[in-house]
């Protein structure tokens, strides 16, 4: 293939083609890199790319960590040639990723364990993701924000009202997705007992139920291991001490709080609000009708009070 050919391909000048064929003939791979000394000298001296990079570990006390702006004070250089330096070398002191090491002694026994269930589930069984998520609360923002729109975020005040809270038991069904799930006003061994029960009317008699949960106290109260003894298609199998992420679950329980628990009632509450004032002025002409039988205090129901979503025992 010609050169001019080779040229007309890249999209670049015959001389071009040339120059660097010439270099690969007397050099090899070696002839295709940049000469030193060519391109642009870099304005910022080596030494102080180095103490913007060696001192991005190293914050003054009392300070904990380095910003592009106080670094570039630091040194003398601007904050964007900090930025640039730092995410040249791929250095974020601004970011911080969270571990946790389980001192579980059985760790690897109960890891294998609940891998296995989901690498290779027992035939004629059912493999259930359980667990409870407590403290789940219902704030209502004292005032209204301002929605997502083009060229503003949504806001919200740092000022709300609690209307109490309530624990979602949930078993998940990791193959199609499936959920058994339950609200309680607490988490205790006797609603985790509720639970369990409802676990066994909502599936198949003939089936086995292999439960993969935590090692929260209330999953081996005394009463529930009574229970358990007595119903044989229940499994058990513990994620090890400090290893919830093993648990499907925990993945649905962190997109719900996302999603719909946090920020997402504020709607519920406006729908309420506005049912309770609709209700009002239908009730007004109501009274007037009634004469004022009833002292002018119209008649008012006592609230039931909140039951769970799901039948009880």
């Amino acid at each position: 293939m010609g050169q001019v050919h080779v040229a007309k391909e890249l999209g670049v000048s015959a001389a071009c083609v040339n120059k660097w064929s010439q270099r690969f003939e007397r050099e090899g791979l070696e002839g295709l890199k940049d000469q030193k000394g060519r391109g642009r000298r870099p304005s910022i001296p080596v030494h102080k790319v180095e103490q913007v990079i060696t001192r991005a570990t190293r914050p003054k006390k009392p300070r904990t960590r380095w910003t592009v702006r106080t670094m570039a004070r630091e040194v003398g250089i601007s904050p964007d040639s900090v930025h640039r330096i730092w995410q040249a070398n791929d250095i974020k002191p601004h970011l911080i990723e969270r571990f946790k090491l389980s001192n579980d002694p059985r760790f690897e026994e109960k890891f294998w364990d609940v891998l296995g269930l989901y690498l290779d589930p027992p035939e004629r069984a059912l493999v259930l993701c359980c667990d409870e998520k407590s403290q789940c609360q219902a704030l209502e923002r004292t005032q209204p924000g301002l929605p997502l729109g083009i060229g503003h975020i949504r806001t919200k005040t740092h000022d709300y009202t609690r209307h109490g809270t309530i624990t979602l038991f949930a078993a998940l069904n990791y193959l199609d997705g499936k959920l058994i799930a339950r609200t309680e006003e607490r988490h205790t061994h006797v609603e985790w007992l509720r639970f369990l029960k409802q676990i066994d009317r909502e599936t198949p008699r003939e089936l086995d139920l292999h439960l993969i949960v935590d090692n929260y106290s209330t999953h081996t109260e005394q009463s529930v291991t009574h229970w358990l003894a007595k119903h044989p298609r229940f499994h058990l199998h513990f994620t090890p001490t400090g290893s919830s992420w093993l648990n499907l679950v925990e993945r649905f329980f962190g997109e719900l709080t996302q999603d719909v628990i946090r920020d997402a009632l504020q709607g519920f509450f406006d729908l309420a609000r506005e049912a309770e004032d609709e209700h009002q002025v239908h009730r007004a002409p109501e009274e007037e009708q009634d004469g004022g039988q009833n002292g002018g205090v119209p008649d008012r129901q006592p609230c039931a009070k909140g039951h769970t979503s799901s039948r009880r025992t």
